[in-house]
């Protein structure tokens, strides 16, 4: 991942030093489970243990990998005799009956399990910027769009609860995608247990609060991770739902919203003027990515028979990608939600632009109660509706003007009341706990 998109504790946990540390720790626990079977002298780990405390694995221990890696063209191995140098003789214990891939799937689901954790706490904070704005917000009228177009009444908090609600699907997803990767896979060649027993992977799983993969062959299936990349797709484009409606809102001519403005904050190069949706454009486009990412860890799951190798190259940059990134944009659109700018001024302005036009469907109902058949009622209305748009004059006053309009003032005012369309907001309310 890019600096630029890189929240520290990600880096940390995909750097290249916490690799190894997180291969130890799974060729540490399958020690204390062979020493706990007879098979490794008794103190073997505990010496282990205390010899790896003394000398952590560093940027410095990573540095030796990659040297020997160079020689041997396999890592797991330039990492065991990088071990054996750092941590003595008792090293050759390490790795026993284990082939590459019990090591580096397991640890890879350690560092997923971990990168998940964060990612739903980044999501949690966020989901609680968008509840508090769902919030503030319940009784804002504002006009609703479909199609880019007025539509009728809604209310500014009720954009806010339906990202709510998004949200807590994409939370309940990402717990099931944690589960699905906290496995862990010590079953040898080909997934035969026949030089490591069962027994050693159920004390792993124990010991690092992991499950034991039920079946496995030399790898873990990949069908999994790429359980985990839809959800993380999804999360994106849920943040792209939330910065797509603030970059239209920020629009000069709707001005209903707008990200935050810095002091000392410029918003371009060239004209003095600007403010610009940036954050929102930029979380657009880190969705993107992450669905990008779906496609290729989707393409990892068929692989050749019991193991090949074509999934790790795509591993190795969209795994720390794509968690790294969702974290970021979580965090990234919790700060644009804490800075929003909100006009509900311009909100009812907005509401009353189109003279009334956004009111017909309550006018047409309004026709057909008063005993109207539909297809009359539909035509005086659109014909008034036609001649407010071209005249600009307010459809109430189009609608009193017309002998075919059978509705009195007082009706007719009644229809144009935009209370009418909130009655409702407190009842859907009450289906969320905020």
């Amino acid at each position: 991942m890019i600096e630029r998109y890189a929240t520290p504790e990600m880096r940390s946990l995909w750097s290249e030093a916490n690799t190894y540390r997180t291969w130890l720790e799974i060729e540490l626990a399958a020690t204390d489970a062979w020493e706990r079977l007879g098979e490794v002298p008794p103190g073997t780990s505990a010496r282990l243990r205390a010899a790896a405390a003394a000398a952590p694995l560093d940027d410095a221990f990573a540095a030796r990998v990659a040297e020997l890696e160079a020689v041997t063209r396999h890592d797991i191995v330039a990492f065991t005799r990088a071990l054996s140098e750092r941590l003595g003789e008792d090293a050759r214990f390490l790795h026993l009956g284990l082939t590459s891939t019990d090591v580096v799937d397991s640890a890879q689901n350690l560092r997923l399990r971990e990168a998940l954790r964060l990612i739903l706490a980044d999501v949690r904070a966020l989901r609680s910027e968008v509840r508090r704005l769902a919030r503030e917000h319940k009784h804002t009228p504002c006009i609703g769009r479909t199609h880019g177009i007025h539509a009728e009444p809604m209310t500014f908090g009720l954009k806010f609860l339906n990202f709510h609600a998004a949200l807590g699907r994409d939370l309940a997803r990402l717990e099931r995608a944690r589960a699905a990767v906290s496995v862990v896979m010590l079953s040898g060649s080909v997934g035969t247990y026949a030089h490591v027993p069962p027994g050693v992977e159920a004390a792993v799983a124990v010991r690092l609060g992991l499950t034991v993969d039920p079946v496995t062959n030399q790898t873990v299936a990949r069908d999994r991770h790429g359980e985990m990349l839809a959800a993380l797709a999804l999360l994106g484009t849920s943040i792209e739902r939330i910065a797509l409606e603030i970059r239209h809102l920020q629009r000069s001519e709707v001005r209903e919203a707008q990200e935050g403005f810095a002091a000392g904050q410029t918003g371009s190069s060239s004209m003095p003027h600007k403010k610009n949706p940036i954050a929102s454009e930029n979380l657009a486009g880190v969705a993107r990515l992450l669905r990008s990412q779906l496609q290729a860890g989707l393409e990892n799951v068929a692989l050749w028979h019991e193991r090949d190798i074509s999934h790790s190259a795509v591993e190795r940059v969209i795994l720390p990608d794509a968690t790294t990134l969702a974290s970021y944009a979580a965090r990234r659109c919790q700060r644009v939600l804490r800075d929003l700018v909100v006009y509900p001024e311009r909100m009812r302005a907005n509401l009353d632009a189109l003279h009334g036009l956004v009111y017909s469907q309550r006018v047409l109902h309004a026709l057909i109660e008063g005993g109207m058949a539909r297809e009359a009622a539909y035509e005086v209305v659109q014909r008034a509706s036609l001649a407010s748009w071209e005249h600009g004059t307010h459809l109430r006053e189009m609608l009193a003007a017309d002998p075919a309009c059978s509705l009195g003032s007082e009706a007719l005012a009644a229809a144009f009341d935009p209370a009418w369309y909130l009655r409702h907001v407190d009842a859907i309310y009450a289906r969320f706990e905020l």
